[in-house]
């Protein structure tokens, strides 16, 4: 099935009580154990079938406790998974809840690498949180693969996540390079895809062992539900993930996660709009006079290009500026009437953050200076209004910076 096919048909059939064509909303803390059924996966056995309940479920492959599955959560987690070509899914409570379960995972001893071009929350959350708890880092750019080599010989490091595009200087890293660089030191690679979605870039198929979303952006899409998700293929760390899962209790609400499953439900066609949006307003930006500088990954050159080509169907929605010297940055904020001064993205709003007050202001500045992550740099998502209306409504602004 292609891929907004597989969105509205994976995990449910309509239900056999009422036949409801949307997947229910199951607000239930807690189920009846009994003869509980299921939708089994086509050409998969009955024995394989209830091997994979179990292993899932536990409980003999019933339904127990919403905080441990919920069908609604059920489908979202198994919907998901589908759209990145892998075999399970987890949901959780947010972006930065994917990121605590998955550095549960780490041993005394071990480290996470994480790029120098990061989510501010991701550094916050390692370097001030997991550190003084005994969690080792190292922070390299992901793209200078013999950098990276230099830190994975140490044997130390267990784990390398990577955004690409990064946040917000929306820099590309070639993902299966990469993974087979990391799976050479017996690392895991996880993969942010939050920026390009499973629409624009499948890190699975490019070696990721784990893809993981913050679900709040594209995934959702509507600025309505706070969320975050991976997904993997391999049995026994979906076992272990399961478990932390369980024991954090970070899970996604079953109506956050009926919100996000209903979002999703339109991932390509609202990504389809995104990107032919990036594709009008990037190049007006680039020639206004105004504008000193935009990163986006559809204007790298050279190498990044390259990989941009390779790995992405579309450069996405995402894109970064600063303003020519003398411009007043803040009046340029006041003058934008329809593009909102606001952190998040990947909503069918278009949306601008300053990511040195906001996303990013838990990094040093020195630490932000050294990735070229200026005070002046603005980052832009594009949402799905009229292109014509956004160019106006940047024009006016920039006409009064």
């Amino acid at each position: 099935m292609k891929f907004t096919t597989r969105a509205l048909h994976t995990s449910y059939i309509p239900t056999q009580s009422d036949g409801a064509i949307i997947p229910p909303l199951h607000l239930t803390s807690t189920f009846a154990y009994a003869n509980q059924g299921g939708v089994k996966p086509e050409g998969m056995s009955d024995q394989e079938w209830q091997k994979s309940r179990q292993q899932r479920f536990g409980n003999d492959g019933w339904y127990d406790y919403s905080r441990t599955i919920n069908p609604t959560r059920q489908i979202l987690e198994d919907t998901i998974a589908a759209l990145d070509g892998n075999k399970y899914g987890l949901a959780y409570s947010s972006g930065s809840a994917v990121l605590v379960n998955l550095i549960a995972t780490l041993k005394a001893g071990e480290k996470v690498l994480f790029s120098t071009d990061v989510y501010g929350g991701t550094y916050r959350y390692i370097v001030r949180v997991a550190n003084p708890q005994g969690l080792g880092y190292e922070i390299a750019d992901l793209t200078d693969l013999n950098l990276v080599e230099t830190k994975l010989k140490t044997g130390t490091i267990r784990l390398v996540w990577l955004e690409t595009p990064t946040n917000p200087m929306l820099k590309v890293t070639d993902i299966a390079a990469l993974a087979k660089l990391v799976h050479k030191y017996n690392a895991l690679l996880i993969v942010d895809n939050t920026f390009a979605s499973p629409i624009l870039q499948q890190p699975s198929q490019l070696g990721a062992d784990i893809v993981v979303y913050s679900t709040t952006k594209y995934i959702n899409g509507h600025s309505d539900s706070v969320g975050g998700a991976l997904t993997l293929s391999d049995d026994k760390l979906y076992t272990q993930l399961k478990f932390i899962q369980n024991s954090i209790g970070a899970i996604l609400s079953p109506f956050d996660s009926w919100l996000t499953l209903r979002g999703l439900r339109t991932l390509e066609l609202r990504m389809e709009r995104h990107a032919k949006n990036a594709d009008a307003i990037v190049p007006y930006l680039q020639k206004h006079p105004k504008v000193a500088a935009v990163y986006y990954p559809g204007s790298h050159s050279k190498d990044q290009a390259e990989i941009v080509k390779k790995q992405m169907s579309h450069p996405g929605g995402m894109v970064s500026l600063e303003l020519m010297p003398g411009a007043d940055m803040h009046t340029f904020f006041k003058g934008l009437k329809l593009i909102r001064l606001a952190e998040s993205l990947g909503g069918v709003e278009s949306l601008i953050d300053h990511p040195a007050s906001m996303t990013h202001g838990s990094i040093p500045k020195e630490e932000r200076i050294k990735i070229g992550l200026k005070d002046e740099l603005m980052r832009l998502s594009i949402g799905i209004e009229n292109s014509e209306d956004l160019i106006e409504d940047l024009s006016n602004a920039l006409h009064q910076a």
